[in-house]
């Protein structure tokens, strides 16, 4: 179980982040069109997961904006923001946001992704959401970056994501 923290309050999830060097556990989720899209839909393609509570705040919504900008420019990448939120709530902030360089895919149907990334809240208000991560998959399938948020109002490390996807 992993501890982070809103707003200085402890808050556990169910586990740990993949390692470094494992493969990448499989998932289904679902698109704004209510199609699924699963990871084998991008072997052969670096892929950044970047996971979080809810685009309805300020702290996902930059997170999205900020991969949807630097990350989404680089060669053989693909960039999947995966919460929660119903896919209609995710269209209408990228229809908002003009936001078109990434994949939004949303773990509402069955929570399956947030249990198999260990990054689903066990307990406190966030409770059975996704916590604030970074993964980072090369062409492989292999993990090559990981980052669990240890403030879940504060924003990810974008740089070391985007020097992992360059090493990856």
């Amino acid at each position: 179980m992993a501890i982070v923290t809103l707003k200085g309050n402890k808050l556990n999830t169910i586990g740990s982040l993949p390692t470094i060097g494992s493969s990448a556990p499989h998932f289904s989720l679902t698109k704004n069109d209510l199609s699924q899209d699963s990871l084998d839909n991008y072997k052969g393609k670096k892929v950044v997961l970047n996971i979080f509570p809810s685009i309805d705040t300020g702290t996902c919504a930059q997170s999205v904006r900020q991969f949807n900008q630097e990350a989404a420019e680089l060669d053989n990448t693909v960039v999947l923001c995966i919460s929660k939120d119903l896919p209609f709530a995710q269209a209408r902030f990228c229809g908002a946001e003009g936001i078109s360089n990434v994949v939004m895919l949303s773990d509402f149907r069955d929570g399956s992704f947030g249990k198999d990334y260990q990054v689903e809240f066990t307990d406190g208000p966030l409770s059975s959401l996704l916590s604030r991560s970074i993964v980072v998959i090369d062409e492989n399938g292999t993990v090559s970056y990981t980052e669990q948020v240890p403030e879940t109002v504060d924003e990810p490390n974008y740089k070391a994501a985007l020097e992992a996807l360059m090493d990856a």
